[in-house]
């Protein structure tokens, strides 16, 4: 059977056709997703690990940092240290969440069964993407919740404004890699694929992308085809230093990982001088004022496109496959 007729008989059953769009029926989805994910105690598992993060990091701050402590700045060594660990989790537990979210269910038989109700492909999709980032945000928001009255208790200085500024970000940067995670599980055949397609996106932008600045910087010291470097100078404590950087344009292409714009909108929503500091070093390795694609706004833009392209393309693959 072609992939075209597997795809007109979706709604043999009842279903809707694989192409339209029933909000009701996409909630629906969510719902019974979300309410799976409660009933395995997968959320409150969730939960409960960010507030242990959180509770976890914000006492060792106020046992060693004293001297932090008494500049008023443990908000921003809270934020500084809770985001680099967040940066390297929430997408491990977001590959996780969306590893099985449809692979698994064409693997066992019962995504045919989910189409033969109401549902169009298109509901299954949206609903599974809602439903899982749902279960992240939800339990990120508990966890930092929970955990707001003990960072309060022991910090000295306790900015609410930065705490509400991480949660916001990191809830933005899971839901990329749960779009990222829940696009691969619907374009692989078995829980086996779908895992190795989740390892290798992590590999990719951890291993990978993190070392295209050095590979960029070489083939640039090498004028190898269109790469070259720029020398800038950079002033620290009053002192000028010379420092050579890849082409303007390779930096466009670095700054498209999403570990990376989750760091730069960091500083936009939050006001950590360790972050800040970071930025003004940034300006000055573009002469004072920085490419638009490294702007603390831009960053959005990079997420709310790994957000929809993942999906977009899931959206119209899923649609064409013989189930």
């Amino acid at each position: 059977m072609s992939t075209e007729t597997g795809t007109a008989t979706d709604s043999a059953g009842g279903g809707s056709p694989s192409s339209a769009i029933n909000p009701e029926s996409v909630r629906a989805v969510a719902k019974k997703d979300f309410q799976d994910a409660v009933r395995s105690w997968l959320f409150w598992g969730l939960s409960i690990f960010f507030f242990a993060l959180l509770v976890i990091v914000t006492g060792a701050l106020s046992y060693f940092g004293e001297d932090i402590a008494a500049q008023g700045a443990t908000t921003d060594m809270l934020v500084l240290f809770v985001s680099q660990i967040t940066k390297l989790v929430v997408p491990l537990i977001a590959l996780v969440l969306g590893w099985k979210s449809i692979a698994g269910e064409r693997e066992s038989g019962s995504i045919k069964i989910l189409l033969s109700l109401p549902h169009s492909r298109t509901d299954v999709l949206l609903g599974k993407l809602l439903g899982r980032s749902a279960v992240l945000s939800l339990s990120l928001t508990v966890g930092f919740a929970l955990a707001a009255v003990v960072v309060a208790a022991l910090l000295g200085g306790f900015s609410i404004a930065d705490y509400v500024g991480l949660l916001v970000m990191s809830i933005v940067y899971g839901v990329a890699y749960t779009s990222i995670a829940v696009a691969l599980s619907s374009l692989t055949r078995s829980t086996t694929m779908a895992g190795a397609a989740m390892g290798g996106i992590f590999v990719l932008f951890y291993g990978v992308w993190n070392s295209l600045e050095r590979v960029f910087m070489l083939l640039g010291q090498r004028d190898i085809l269109f790469f070259d470097t720029v020398t800038y100078t950079i002033e620290i404590q009053g002192r000028s230093f010379s420092q050579t950087r890849p082409a303007d344009w390779t930096y466009f292409i670095l700054n498209l990982d999403p570990g990376e714009a989750y760091n730069r909108g960091l500083t936009l929503l939050t006001n950590v001088d360790a972050l800040e500091q970071q930025a003004l070093v940034d300006e000055q390795m573009f002469g004072g004022e920085l490419p638009f694609y490294l702007q603390d706004w831009f960053s959005f833009l990079i997420l709310l496109f790994w957000i929809a392209i993942p999906i977009a393309v899931a959206l119209y693959r899923f649609d064409r496959v013989d189930i």
